[in-house]
């Protein structure tokens, strides 16, 4: 067989946590042809010597929904060796949509260049590969867009027939060629959804044999009860579950440990879970979470009048939102251009500098952002470098960005999200160089194999021949971040080349024409 590529020299890791060995590998038609000692020529020989060869990172927990029809180059995920993004994560996403104008709320990193000219999943899929993302792609059907879409902001569980109608909308997604369903309990929009309405859309998901993936609730004050739910939801309903960025906001009562019980003890129990953590030590998010659904009843004014009120901000500070309700010491604002006196300042510090209560500064800056809601963003300062390295440590966690594909040129350069310029890089510098808590081969697998075998992907994660050719190639020794938490906009180093589908995405560590990424569908075979 003619070939391609090969990747001649370099150390294999294939993947499955298998022991490393050397190998060159031949590439033809977007897949692996060959592994061995390999004399024949190809259009392009990459040099590998002393390098690692793995299978291109999978982000299990990716919100580049919308970032990848703005900028498809997706420059920080090649630069980290990644060739596939999970998308539509927390609720959050972009399909499917009724009004434009209420889903830009649960669309990360959405600035109104790109029109939300789709409705459904097939629609959106569609618009993606119009774009030509230099990456693999897929999406879970965010819960988030569902409530939005039948149930608007009300603050209440949706009523049977808002029930039949999401159930719809999300079978429909499924069939269109979704992998599953996500929620983002903590957000305004489905903070009000019960537990029995998961369990009518979980069964939905289940019969397509899809995956459930959660942001669970209360992660603050009642995280562990949290992820309880959704392992109930799991026994009762038989779907497959991946909870989100498992850790809580909390080390009181060992609470950390605890979550990770649950999984075990479910997991001992015949539940088919498993687990996700970004590589942050604080979370982060939009400061508008701390605005309860019914202040948005009158729009743009009536959210106006509320934030100028006085009695409305008495009433919106009782709200138990996800940035405030764990004190305001944690939550920094990041570099806002319309308050740059208060970036990287906590609000606590905020307000005992200027003798004001904290949560009316955090009112004061979304009156003066009104127009561009989405800019103010915290981080909530919450976990310890111990409690990540004994999470990421465990045998069901998967690292994951937790956050939107960007780049340093282009119409991205000014955008920021932490994570994306970092995630993968500084997980294998810090678990694998630094503390040497996972062996290369264990953390690759991490990275790789297992989220593959979550997804349902039996063709990636793996070098093995027949695999499609997502490949990284980098210098295990050096590969790391440089991005910091003020200062987060900077790229790793240490990968050297990428290839998705089998095309040289990055050579010699520069990014290439090469758009090969894939919009991936699931393909059921289930009838409804």
């Amino acid at each position: 067989m003619a070939l391609d590529l090969i990747i001649r020299g370099g150390t294999i890791h294939d993947g499955q946590a298998g022991a490393p060995y050397a190998a060159d590998i031949g590439i033809a038609k977007g897949r692996i042809a060959e592994i061995g000692r390999i004399t024949d020529a190809a259009e392009r020989i990459v040099d590998a010597d002393g390098l690692v060869v793995s299978p291109g990172f999978i982000d299990i927990h990716a919100h580049s929904d919308y970032t990848l029809l703005i900028d498809p180059r997706a420059v920080t995920a090649l630069k980290q060796g990644v060739t596939l993004e999970v998308l539509g994560n927390c609720g959050f996403g972009c399909a499917p949509i009724g009004k434009p104008a209420d889903a830009a709320g649960s669309i990360y990193g959405y600035d109104g260049s790109v029109p939300l000219d789709w409705r459904d999943t097939d629609g959106y899929l569609n618009r993606l590969e119009r774009a030509r993302p230099a990456i693999n792609v897929l999406t879970l059907v965010p819960n988030g867009q569902l409530r939005r879409t039948v149930v608007g902001m009300q603050d209440r569980p949706a009523n049977a027939e808002e029930r039949k109608k999401m159930a719809a909308a999300l079978r429909e997604g499924l069939e269109q060629g979704a992998f599953g369903y996500s929620t983002g309990l903590e957000y305004p929009v489905e903070r009000a959804v019960s537990e029995d309405e998961i369990f009518e859309l979980c069964a939905v998901v289940a019969k397509a044999g899809a995956l459930y993936a959660t942001h669970t609730r209360d992660r603050d004050v009642a995280a562990v009860e949290g992820i309880e739910e959704a392992v109930r939801t799991a026994e009762r309903t038989g779907v497959r579950l991946q909870v989100s960025h498992l850790l809580p906001r909390t080390t009181r009562n060992g609470e950390d440990r605890r979550a990770v019980e649950v999984i075990d003890d479910a997991r001992a129990r015949g539940v088919d879970v498993a687990f996700d953590q970004h590589t942050r030590l604080y979370g982060t998010t939009y400061l508008n979470t701390i605005l309860p659904p019914w202040a948005h009843d009158g729009g743009r004014s009536g959210l106006i009048a509320h934030l100028k009120s006085g009695d409305s901000r008495a009433r919106m500070k009782t709200y138990p939102s996800i940035v405030a309700f764990g004190g305001w010491d944690r939550v920094v604002l990041l570099d806002n251009p319309a308050f740059p006196e208060f970036s990287r300042q906590s609000f606590g510090d905020l307000g005992r500098k200027l003798n004001h209560d904290p949560h009316d500064i955090a009112f004061d800056v979304l009156l003066g952002e009104i127009d561009q809601l989405h800019r103010p963003m915290v981080i909530i300062n919450a976990y310890t470098q111990e409690q990540q390295e004994r999470t990421f440590a465990h045998a069901l966690c998967m690292p994951g960005s937790d956050a939107t594909t960007l780049a340093p040129d282009g119409p991205l350069s000014s955008a920021m999200f932490h994570g994306a310029y970092s995630w993968a890089s500084w997980y294998f510098r810090f678990m694998v160089n630094e503390r040497k808590s996972l062996s290369a081969a264990e953390a690759i697998h991490r990275l790789t194999g297992l989220p593959a075998s979550v997804m349902g992907l039996d063709d990636r994660g793996a070098i093995r021949v027949g695999a499609r050719a997502d490949i990284a190639v980098f210098d295990a020794e050096n590969f790391r971040e440089h991005a910091t938490t003020f200062e987060p906009n900077q790229l790793a180093t240490g990968m050297k080349h990428v290839v998705v589908n089998g095309a040289l995405a990055l050579d010699a560590e520069r990014l290439t024409e090469n758009r090969a990424g894939q919009v991936l569908r699931r393909k059921t075979g289930v009838s409804f």
